[in-house]
């Protein structure tokens, strides 16, 4: 997990300008390991910042991404970010516990299985898989959520 002062550190490297805002968001994403939403990022923000937009958060949220800093993950209720995994910007995909939210990494990239037509360029690609961790698993079983599910999808 990046620290905050790695974090800092990128984004001046990039040109940005280290505003207090900016250290803010740094420290927030640099001590918590969850995902975070925009809104749970701008109320967090609008604590100390009145008269914050959201679409100021929203955008800082974005360049810390196109940097590498965070990582944005899409799930059924909207997008969130979390600080990336390492400092080590190695290309991965992630599992994503549905119920507690912690990622373990894949190593491997699905594209080189791809069937890509030889007219079409890909430039950028996301996967992740969705599921229950170990620890969660018992309690979605109670809840029923929990089923044994095929490499076809099938269950």
């Amino acid at each position: 997990m990046l620290s905050t002062e790695h974090i800092i550190e990128v984004m001046s490297a990039q040109g940005l300008r280290i505003t207090d805002q900016r250290k803010t968001l740094a420290k927030l994403f640099g001590e918590q390991s969850d995902f975070l939403s925009a809104k749970e990022v701008y109320d967090y923000m609008g604590k100390k910042y009145s008269g914050l937009s959201f679409d100021t958060v929203y955008r800082n949220l974005r360049v810390m991404e196109e940097l590498g800093v965070l990582e944005q993950i899409i799930f059924e209720d909207g997008a969130k970010f979390k600080v990336h995994c390492s400092e080590v910007q190695q290309h991965h995909h992630h599992m994503i516990c549905l119920q507690c939210q912690k990622t373990h990494p894949i190593e491997f990239c699905p594209m080189n299985l791809t069937d890509i037509p030889e007219h079409f360029q890909v430039v950028k690609h996301k996967f992740e898989v969705f599921g229950y961790c170990e620890d969660c698993q018992p309690l979605m079983k109670e809840e029923g959520k929990v089923g044994f599910v095929g490499a076809n999808g099938d269950r």
